[in-house]
């Protein structure tokens, strides 16, 4: 599962002691809540349903998978369902090819999603290498699901306009840039990914995620 509220918190607490900016920024908009999701083959799977649309959206496509083709948790069922089952539920055909593809890499045990990498780029390798999950999707699982307290998603672009505002600077910092800055704050880039993500619904509508 994701970083706790009290890892979270504490994370957050020693980022602000690295840069004073943050503490200030928390002063300012308070702590986030914690940002979780179950581990597995589901989480992946519900990344893929909710590319490029709405969450209303993602969910009526998975309530007509579970009432159409079965119970999708079985990634047994994606592989076997046809294309025109899936264009039924609402996929289009690339996402098609994308939710067979994590159904193959599960099923096959080429991807276990109970024993990635203790690496994170290795997991991230392991997890970008099915067809439709691509680094920040990867990112967002590995600290959402697995809580793994250093994941830094440099090319979210929420995470990089906080990150500009937060430090001061005139104008949005490349992702280049985003990950150089960061640098200093290991081994808690995850919590200040959850922070500045919750910065930016303080001040600039809803997060991204």
């Amino acid at each position: 599962m994701g970083l706790s509220e009290a890892q979270l918190r504490s994370g957050i607490d020693a980022l602000g002691a690295i840069e004073p900016k943050f503490a200030v920024a928390v002063a300012r908009v308070g702590y986030p809540a914690p940002r979780v999701r179950a581990r597995g083959y589901v989480t992946l799977l519900r990344t893929i349903v909710g590319q490029q649309v709405s969450v209303k959206a993602a969910d009526a496509v998975w309530r007509k998978l579970e009432a159409q083709i079965g119970d999708p948790t079985d990634p047994a069922v994606i592989a076997r369902a046809s294309d025109e089952d899936l264009r039924a539920c609402g996929f289009s055909r690339q996402k098609s090819g994308y939710a067979r593809s994590l159904a193959e890499e599960v099923l096959s045990g080429r991807l276990d999603l109970d024993a990635l990498p203790a690496a994170d780029e290795e997991a991230i390798a392991s997890l970008t290498r099915v067809k439709g999950i691509g680094r920040w999707s990867a990112e967002i699982y590995l600290l959402f699901a697995e809580g793994r307290a250093d994941i830094w998603p440099a090319g979210d672009l929420a995470v990089q306009i906080e990150v500009g505002r937060i430090l001061g600077h005139e104008a949005r910092p490349s992702e280049k840039l985003t990950r150089e800055l960061a640098e200093a704050w290991r081994p808690h880039r995850g919590a200040a990914a959850i922070f500045t993500w919750h910065h930016y619904g303080a001040g600039a509508g809803a997060a991204p995620v």
